[in-house]
């Protein structure tokens, strides 16, 4: 068992948040060690990046060896409903950044992350599990040489190891490390739905850019579908609704997947003569929260913390901008400076995690469809505020759909909807 048993910080889970927060950590001159439950290559979803996580990337010196696999690139997003679509391209957004990003494999994109902590020296122990830890009491001082917090892990063999480190950050997301030893999980307030998906060959692209973008095409039942292409050649396909959507179709869950692609008509054009590369998987519930995301000696990133929705791509720029807050606040209160964990990040956390959910709560209850499909939806002067969310930088206060971005969308909603054409009276 290769393991440093006395560190600065320990990382549950080597996902893009732990791998972020690692390098960042690293680089700051702290002895960090990973530890991931898994073995990497594995497979998970959330593939389709947006244009705010290459900032973070590039500040944690991962962004080339990213740009060395050679993704897909991505510059923008397409919605499509019946006959209508809208489309956003990545380089007309308000917000100055970057105007591109890619479609990634998972597998391959979070092996690339690792490699390159490993290369530069930080230890991962593979296949260990935490299996218990402590975290310290209130008004812990990681700088006063008091004892910080302890995870013991186990590797596939049953042997165990205990970390002593001086806090704790948990990256360990869908796993959920922290949440559940103490305590913290809390109900979400997303309503329950079931993704079904799978990769696919055979996938018809579009010509140029738009054969790039994420599509995300609404079902005339109201699921929704994305359609993710991967340079090379499959395609990440996935359909997201209720139960109830789900009720009278096949069990099988491959079966289900293409009964709902069938019925919506440029998801179908393009995947009619598509092959699943493997059988579909489901993940239900997915939506989760917690009552905090730091405490005396431990601090969570990434899933770990919440998870919204898949609907705008939004979970690996969380990941990787709770990584870049977290891991600055940590390496100042490391260094011994008084740090406001709520000031610093928890509240900024926050802060873009509602802008993200006031989108995804709009795309369901269909404000956020109705404007985008809209006659002035598609060429309208708030289009451009509204790519910059959909970019992700939702952290920019010069933008009235961040800063005020439950009222500017409802807004804007009103606006369109009062020049759409009438139904005639019956």
């Amino acid at each position: 068992m290769d393991l440093t048993s006395t560190v600065d910080v320990v990382v549950i889970g080597a996902g893009p948040a732990g791998s972020a927060t690692a390098a960042l950590l690293h680089k700051a001159g702290l002895s960090v060690q990973v530890v991931e439950k898994q073995r990497f290559p594995r497979f998970v979803i959330g593939e389709s990046l947006l244009p705010r996580c290459m900032e973070t990337l590039e500040e944690a010196g991962l962004l080339e060896a990213v740009r060395a696999q050679d993704f897909q690139v991505k510059r923008g997003a397409t919605f499509l409903q019946g006959d209508a679509r809208c489309g956003f391209d990545f380089g007309d957004q308000f917000t100055e950044g970057w105007t591109w990003t890619w479609q990634v494999p998972r597998d391959a994109f979070d092996k690339a992350l690792t490699d390159a902590l490993e290369a530069r020296g930080v230890p991962i122990a593979w296949g260990h599990g935490v299996v218990d830890l402590t975290v310290p009491d209130a008004g812990y001082d990681p700088t006063a040489g008091t004892p910080g917090p302890t995870v013991t892990v186990e590797d596939e063999h049953g042997e165990r190891a205990t970390l002593h480190a001086r806090w704790i950050v948990d990256a360990s997301g869908w796993g959920r490390v922290l949440p559940r030893a103490l305590g913290l999980d809390v109900p979400s307030g997303q309503a329950f739905r079931r993704a079904v998906f799978t990769h696919v060959t055979g996938d018809r692209r579009p010509p140029g850019d738009e054969g790039g973008r994420i599509w995300v095409c609404i079902h005339p039942e109201g699921a929704w579908i994305w359609i993710i292409p991967f340079k090379d050649g499959r395609t990440s396909v996935g359909v997201v609704a209720p139960d109830a959507f789900w009720e009278g179709r096949p069990t099988a869950p491959t079966e289900a997947l293409f009964s709902a692609l069938r019925e919506e008509p440029s998801a179908w054009a393009r995947l009619s003569g598509a092959t699943p590369a493997w059988p579909a998987r489901e993940l239900k519930g997915y939506s989760s929260m917690v009552s905090r995301v730091h405490g005396p000696g431990y601090v969570l990133v990434g899933n770990a913390t919440e998870f919204l929705d898949p609907v705008f791509s939004s979970g690996v720029t969380l990941a990787l901008e709770s990584a870049r807050m977290a891991s600055r606040t940590l390496v100042a209160q490391l260094g011994g400076q008084a740090v406001d964990w709520d000031a610093a990040y928890a509240t900024p956390l926050e802060q873009g995690v509602d802008v993200f959910r006031t989108y995804v709560d709009t795309w369901y209850d269909g404000t956020l469809p109705e404007l985008f499909f809209s006659d002035d939806g598609g060429d309208s002067v708030f289009r451009p505020q509204i790519c910059s969310v959909l970019a992700g930088y939702v952290w920019d206060q010069d933008n009235p759909f961040v800063r005020h971005h439950a009222r500017r969308v409802r807004q804007a909603h009103r606006m369109v909807m009062r020049h759409a054409p009438q139904a005639p009276a019956t």
